[in-house]
């Protein structure tokens, strides 16, 4: 990923995942470009931001609304990709939703 998320002015919220993976792919790769094109077709959604390393993958979606978070989190297609998470990806996992009060960008 090379760009920042092109969010609105706040406020606005972020659902923060943090992971461990488990060793091989087995779907994974695929998953998870899935579950991006999915996720930005929502409504609500504002962008995505995510890196990893060998160890900590970090991923920080964007939403209008926690009605649009919650709407993402029952959609169907996404909750298969959770169990396949819980149960093949990943090793443990965190989230927290987060809202945007204030936010500000820099280009040196």
């Amino acid at each position: 990923m090379t760009e920042y998320a092109n969010t609105p002015k706040p406020p606005y919220y972020a659902c923060i995942f943090v992971s461990k993976r488990t060793e091989g792919d087995r779907g994974y790769g695929a998953m998870s470009d899935r579950m991006a094109e999915l996720a930005a077709q929502q409504p609500g959604y504002l962008g995505v931001e995510s890196a990893r390393d060998e160890g900590l993958g970090i991923t920080v979606s964007y939403w209008d609304s926690l009605e649009a978070i919650r709407l993402w989190k029952e959609n169907a297609a996404h909750q298969v990709a959770q169990e396949r998470g819980k149960n093949e990806w990943y090793e443990s996992f965190g989230l927290r939703i987060c809202k945007v009060e204030r936010d500000s960008f820099y280009k040196l």
